[in-house]
């Protein structure tokens, strides 16, 4: 289930984002960090079964929402999570397109979200 973030998720998240490897310098961790909390542009959501396990930052602007960060922890990777996150996003906004930018395009080709999107799915 994809949950909004709070701060007091501020560690997991931190954690999460780190795992994106623009995202490892700390000062420039906590810069995104502070662009995601200061702008309501940029919203950040985690995905939570039983505990969090994955993370998906995004930009809203109109009708188009831009991946920045999507990050899933690395003992619970290859079993969707990523997937549902932009599936469950895509529901939560079903009227904005979901796109992604430079650093999570790789992800929406692997997982094939970039030929659900044209197909219509």
């Amino acid at each position: 289930m994809l949950i909004r973030y709070k701060k007091g998720y501020e560690k997991i998240a931190m954690g999460l984002l780190s795992f994106m490897p623009n995202e490892k310098d700390l000062k420039k961790l906590q810069q995104t960090m502070k662009q995601y909390e200061g702008d309501d542009k940029w919203q950040l959501y985690l995905w939570k079964e039983e505990d969090i396990t994955g993370l998906i930052g995004v930009v809203i602007d109109d009708d188009i929402i831009e991946v920045q960060h999507i990050s899933v922890n690395p003992s619970h990777r290859c079993q969707g999570i990523g997937k549902n996150m932009v599936r469950s996003l895509k529901q939560l906004h079903e009227q904005k397109k979901v796109v992604p930018n430079e650093h999570t395009s790789s992800f929406f080709e692997k997982c094939g979200i970039a030929d659900e999107e044209e197909s219509g799915t």
